[in-house]
């Protein structure tokens, strides 16, 4: 047997494997150390726990399997089944000029407003801008010689309110010339909001817009009997053109002119913007003429509009006859299609839902419509407020005792709404304050016929103050310009700007009115503004309605006088 073998084998001889080498003296020497390896010099206790965790997982290394599965239940019980008395809070600020805040800035600045007596004749001085090339002049020519023979009838539906309707009137009137076709008299659609039944000679005078054209456009008030024979004398059964809006007048020539060669009656409905605003410019005559010289209100308007201007002047005669019209849109319908909240509470939530309701069934309970109050103020599309006209038209310099022409239909919470108009303004006005209830009563149930009232005041106003837009405004503007040399003497605010100010509870009176007068004053520089591609030229009639009347011009004509 092998002398280092103790065991008994089976026959073989096997050497024993060497022994072990001796360790180093170094790390004999170092785990002799009292305390052993985790009690190393320098180390904290809380070091030497986690030092002695993270080495018991390394060394089962399957826990990290599981790691996953702890993170996920970990993360479902802190956002699900534990609270902690701990928990971030994010607070949203409101940006400003989206909270209608009119009432308390109001309260603030009332004060400073009743004791500011440093405005001057504002309503004498408002328009200092000139044009630097010299005043517009209406040059619109009526042609003198015959007309061709007819290519047949054309009748349009004119559909929505006074001003709507007037614009489908002109652009027929331009559509019938340019197509040498016989306009009939257009129909006024009935429309669910305004609920107007008049027709057109209720508003129009007729006879005069159609002596006015008549060297131009031939107008009639019916189609012939033979003609309409041919459908069973039911305008139905007249083919009907479904135009695009803003179409171009080359449209009506390629499509509409061949179909009303062949049927010699055709009918167009809806009628309104179905013509482009930029068209040649025999076609842009034709609606100067209709719009500025054809379209006259029917006397029984065009009178009591007359006597309510000479009443309005007659109660100014301290500002020399002049007095300020304010086109107010604040009726129930405005507030409610605005979708803005003003301080009404929850009655007003109320009835503005029922509002909407009423007037578009369902248009703004479409699933997936967000309406976003704040961001629709911010914007400037919140129709103003009585108070904030008042609040507006004082910063803008214009005294207590300036007589008002407010234009309007039924104010939204009148008795609540009014009253601090009233007490910024106690010389306003308004068509039932100035006209009796006898005056009053063969207009009183139909709205465009009132709309035509407050246009004839509005245009013969020094200022007009325009709120919200809208196709009364626009109008109102372009036969200011047309009247008064180019200069639409009105005021025209800017609204963003507005919502800023009258959301700013530390705003003092004098940066307030300093802010005002520089919107005012911006106001009177726009007064002159020329026709660019796309405007409407109902709103501006410079160059294709006026001509241009120079200080040299002016000058030789005086001489050769």
């Amino acid at each position: 047997m092998h002398p280092y073998n103790r065991l008994p084998s089976s026959g073989h001889n096997s050497p024993s494997p060497p022994p072990s080498p001796l360790r180093s003296p170094r790390f004999r020497h170092g785990r002799s150390k009292p305390g052993g390896r985790f009690n190393q010099p320098g180390r904290t206790l809380i070091q030497r726990i986690v030092w002695h965790l993270l080495s018991v997982l390394i060394r089962r290394q399957g826990f990290f399997l599981f790691a996953p599965l702890l993170y996920i239940a970990g993360m479902l019980l802190y956002m699900g089944s534990v609270s902690f008395e701990v928990v971030p809070i994010i607070s949203h600020r409101l940006a400003p000029g989206s909270v209608y805040r009119s009432p308390q800035l109001y309260g603030k600045l009332r004060p400073e407003m009743d004791a500011d007596n440093s405005s001057a004749d504002a309503i004498s001085t408002v328009w200092k801008h000139s044009y630097k090339s010299g005043e517009w002049r209406p040059c619109v020519n009526k042609s003198s010689g015959g007309l061709a023979e007819s290519n047949g009838y054309i009748y349009v539906e004119a559909n929505g309110g006074l001003n709507q309707q007037r614009t489908s009137i002109c652009n027929a009137v331009a559509v019938a010339g340019y197509l040498n076709a016989t306009l009939v008299i257009p129909k006024f659609h009935f429309h669910s909001i305004w609920r107007d039944p008049s027709n057109f000679s209720e508003i129009y005078d007729e006879d005069y817009f159609i002596s006015m054209l008549e060297n131009d456009v031939r107008v009639v008030d019916k189609i012939p009997e033979y003609l309409m024979e041919r459908f069973d004398h039911n305008m139905t059964n007249v083919y009907n053109f479904r135009i695009k809006a803003w179409s171009p007048i080359l449209y009506y020539e390629d499509v509409v002119l061949p179909r009303l060669l062949e049927e010699k009656v055709i009918r167009i409905s809806p009628f309104a913007n179905r013509l482009s605003f930029d068209s040649p410019p025999a076609v842009q005559r034709l609606r100067c003429l209709a719009n500025y010289e054809a379209l006259k209100f029917s006397s029984p308007i065009l009178t009591l509009g007359e006597v309510l201007v000479v009443r309005m002047k007659e109660r100014s005669t301290n500002y020399g006859g002049k007095y300020i019209s304010v086109h107010l849109r604040f009726e129930e319908d405005m507030v409610a299609f605005s979708c803005c909240v003003f301080d009404g509470g929850e009655q007003e939530n109320e009835d503005m839902k029922a509002a909407r309701e009423r007037g578009w069934k369902g248009k703004f309970t479409k699933p997936g419509r967000v309406i976003r109050p704040g961001a629709i103020r911010v914007n400037g599309k919140c129709p103003l407020t009585p108070l904030e006209v008042g609040l507006m038209l004082r910063g803008m310099g214009f005294d207590k005792n300036t007589f008002i022409y407010l234009a309007s239909g039924k104010i939204y919470n009148a008795e609540k709404s009014m009253a601090p108009l009233l007490e910024m303004f106690p010389n306003l006005q308004t068509k039932e304050m100035l006209a009796s209830e006898e005056e009053l009563a063969p207009f009183k149930n139909y709205s465009s016929r009132m709309a035509a009232i407050d246009y004839t005041v509005c245009l013969h106003s020094e200022v007009f103050v325009t709120t919200q837009g809208g196709n009364f405004p626009h109008f109102l503007i372009g036969h200011r310009r047309y009247m008064y040399g180019g200069h639409s003497k009105t005021i025209r605010p800017d609204k963003r700007k507005l919502a800023l100010l009258f959301d700013n509870p530390q705003i003092g009176w004098k940066t307030f009115k300093r802010h005002l007068l520089g919107m005012r004053s911006h106001s009177d520089s726009k007064g002159y503004e020329i026709k660019r591609p796309n405007d409407s030229i109902y709103t501006f009639p410079c160059p294709d309605c006026m001509c241009r009347s120079n200080k040299t011009e002016d000058s030789r004509a005086a001489s050769a006088t």
